[in-house]
């Protein structure tokens, strides 16, 4: 996976990392807003009693953070609950407000996130590290975290290398670790017309499937570009064009 080497530059004096599977969440109580208000939240409400998926980084609104890490979360929620997962939590050593503002900017409604103002949870676990030749002071390490009611059942920490690695603390590792088995939902994209019946047709056969799909305004040039046709819809799965309406009913009728 792509990184940003620029947001991620290790100090050299950071602490040294340890996995600390099977130790319990430290007890800390974060300053968040909702609606508006102050509203302190502890990580015993957070944890306890639920099996949680946490992933960590190094800052909001950074690339990596807002590209990829956030987004695949929110992508993959609905498989993580498939296999038990309550809730999904992104810890970051930010404030309140910035946290609250890049939540509402990520649109990812399906994930909590949890200003780790003080750093003193990301200290506590070992995951502070030191970025002040970038001037962002104390940051958290990119990791992600399997924690069943309150206790750490498995940790995926980055590489300990320059740069910020993002390898192993991504929504699809989490994924797979909680079953090998299991298959990433399919990545659909429509190129549609308004007032376009064929395009309503796509939709529906998506919808009644559950599929997840992205939409993109269609125009001759677009067409051209990516299936050197110019009807509509257009209908990519997983990087493949399968075609129009009735392409993608026989397509969906074979899998």
């Amino acid at each position: 996976m792509t990184s940003d080497r620029t947001v991620g530059a290790v100090c050299a004096s950071r602490l040294i990392m340890k996995n600390i599977e099977g130790q319990r969440i430290p007890e800390v109580t974060f300053r968040t807003r909702k609606d508006g208000q102050w509203k302190d939240v502890s990580t015993r409400e957070l944890f306890a009693g639920k099996k949680v998926v946490v992933f960590a980084l190094p800052g909001a609104f950074t690339p990596t953070c807002s590209s990829l890490h956030v987004p695949r979360y929110d992508e993959l929620q609905p498989e993580l609950a498939k296999l038990g997962v309550d809730s999904i939590v992104c810890v970051s050593v930010n404030d309140a407000f910035v946290m609250d503002e890049w939540a509402k900017q990520q649109h990812a409604d399906r994930i909590t996130f949890v200003p780790d103002g003080n750093g003193e949870l990301t200290e506590k676990l070992g995951m502070l590290v030191d970025k002040k030749n970038l001037g962002f002071g104390k940051r958290s390490w990119r990791y992600s975290m399997l924690v069943n009611d309150g206790k750490i059942e498995k940790m995926f920490i980055e590489p300990e290398q320059e740069g910020d690695p993002f390898e192993v603390s991504d929504a699809d590792t989490m994924l797979r670790y909680l079953d090998p088995s299991a298959k990433p939902p399919h990545d659909v994209l429509l190129f549609t017309k308004p007032g376009c019946s064929f395009c309503a047709k796509a939709r529906k056969l998506l919808d009644e499937r559950g599929w997840q799909y992205d939409e993109v305004p269609a125009t001759p040039r677009r067409l051209r570009a990516v299936s050197d046709k110019v009807t509509t819809p257009q209908v990519f799965i997983d990087g493949h064009c399968i075609g129009g309406a009735d392409e993608l009913e026989k397509y969906l009728r074979a899998e």
